[in-house]
């Protein structure tokens, strides 16, 4: 079991920076295979079969959920994966984590509104994790997103109220997934994303 072994050496990573960086909140660290690990692991189901070379980009990426625990789980698979996170310290650890686990992983040490479009290609599926309102975070998306694109966001008890403010802007097509690991959280599927006319 070398996926369990290289998310057991992940946690460790994780543990060891938390102590000088704040990679997640000061209250889970204790929690980690819970509250990160299989609530990034979740998101694997619904990504389903990869036939093809996928490209995924996660923003906001933080200390690495769901970005680096996906990875890992899908070595071996043809795939490539963007991360993109603006705290510089915070680059550095996901840096780490890509060099120690030998992943696929490009890390842009940049804001999502800056990033070049170019640096990251097609995109087929989108990854973000407590990053920012739906309104915000669409738009966020729609900077790179491509007719066949999907997302698959993590939210939580509010995810309700975010998709009545998301639907003054946007049209989307959504599938709600009951959270694996957080019983009023929600893995919302989004595709078809376009402007409000």
């Amino acid at each position: 079991m070398a996926t369990k072994s290289d998310l057991d050496s992940y946690v460790h990573l994780v543990q060891r920076w938390q102590k000088v960086q704040n990679l997640v909140s000061r209250e889970t660290p204790g929690d980690l295979w819970q509250r990160h690990i299989l609530d990034s692991l979740q998101l694997l189901p619904l990504i389903g079969e990869l036939s093809t070379r996928m490209n995924v980009l996660d923003i906001g990426s933080g200390g690495g959920f769901p970005a680096i625990p996906l990875a890992i789980a899908l070595k071996g698979h043809e795939f490539s994966m963007h991360l993109i996170e603006s705290n510089s310290r915070k680059c550095a650890f996901l840096r780490a984590a890509v060099r120690e686990f030998d992943l696929p992983v490009t890390v842009h040490t940049a804001r999502i509104e800056a990033i070049d479009p170019q640096a990251i290609g097609h995109v087929d599926l989108f990854t973000s994790r407590a990053l920012a309102p739906m309104p915000l975070l669409l738009s966020y998306l729609h900077r790179l997103w491509s007719q066949d694109s999907r997302a698959l966001l993590h939210k939580g008890r509010e995810f309700g109220e975010e998709l009545k403010s998301a639907d003054s802007d946007w049209v989307y097509d959504v599938l709600k997934h009951q959270s694996a690991t957080d019983e009023n959280g929600v893995i919302l599927e989004i595709s078809d994303l376009r402007p409000k006319p």
